[in-house]
């Protein structure tokens, strides 16, 4: 509640919320619900304040039309969602597993919403656990358009509460804990590290800096965020980036079933390709 009433000094008209709207959906392919507006006036309001402006509108003027400008990484960090965990929607994880167990040569895998770390990191430990040995020539790649998320996801440092939920066994494992003035949190181990690779990604640039094949890519919890014809769009161009096996990873209130032709359900938020092994004509 404080937070919506200092910002009252600012006026976020229809006319500046529906360039909020359309800025975001070219930028990024956010297509933001109308309903959204108090938090587009919260997140941005800070912003406002931090550059001595008092109008929405001289704020919007230094994004439209100004495709280089530097406060664009400020704008899209503030209205993209960073809501994560370690091991959420633990359901894929042991399907990871097997399906990596399963494969021949070296382990790639894409996580195109890296947030702050906790999917990659699960997927990093998954695939040690799965591959001993193995997982050392294992690679994940980790993206999100969220700079400031991609800090704290490539600095590998959470809260002891927030690792509470992993095993005993993983906690010792593949964490540090932290000792004097560091005691309240954990670091992930060098070798844990040394498996993820962490670079910033606009999933509607026209060229990704990303090569594939991936065994498995993850693209969870994101789509919901684009309008139909942009998840298609990118769903298109997954496939070609997937081994013929491959596997890609959705979230629980995704569905990709009717949008495109180039993926077909295996399981519980799980697609193949089309044209993959076991396929229907």
């Amino acid at each position: 509640m404080t937070e919506v009433a200092e910002s009252r000094d600012l006026k976020l008209t229809h006319e500046d919320f529906e360039r909020v709207r359309r800025l975001i959906h070219e930028r990024a392919g956010i297509a933001l619900a109308l309903h959204k507006k108090e938090m587009v006036y919260s997140r941005l309001a800070r912003r406002l304040r931090t550059l001595g402006l008092n109008q929405f509108k001289s704020y919007l003027d230094l994004l439209d039309g100004h495709a280089e400008s530097s406060e664009w990484e400020h704008f899209v960090n503030a209205l993209t969602t960073n809501l994560t965990s370690f091991f959420r929607e633990a359901h894929h994880f042991p399907i990871l597993a097997d399906h990596v167990r399963a494969q021949s040569g070296n382990i790639k895998v894409w996580c195109c919403a890296a947030s702050t770390g906790e999917e990659p990191w699960s997927l990093a430990m998954t695939l040690t656990e799965a591959l001993g040995s193995k997982a050392q020539s294992a690679k994940i790649v980790a993206t999100d358009i969220d700079t400031k998320a991609l800090a704290t996801a490539a600095a590998g440092i959470y809260p002891i509460a927030q690792i509470e939920k992993l095993s005993m066994e993983q906690r010792k494992r593949f964490f540090m804990r932290g000792v004097g003035a560091r005691s309240g949190v954990a670091r992930v181990n060098p070798a844990l590290a040394a498996m993820v690779e962490y670079q910033q990604l606009n999933l509607l640039e026209a060229r990704w800096s990303v090569e594939g094949p991936f065994d498995a890519i993850f693209c969870r919890n994101i789509m919901i965020y684009f309008d139909k014809p942009t998840q298609k769009r990118i769903l298109e161009r997954f496939a070609p980036l997937l081994k013929p096996n491959g596997l890609l990873f959705a979230g629980h209130s995704e569905n990709f079933t009717y949008l495109t032709d180039a993926f077909r359900l295996q399981g519980h938020t799980v697609y193949g390709l089309s044209s993959g092994p076991g396929s229907r004509p």
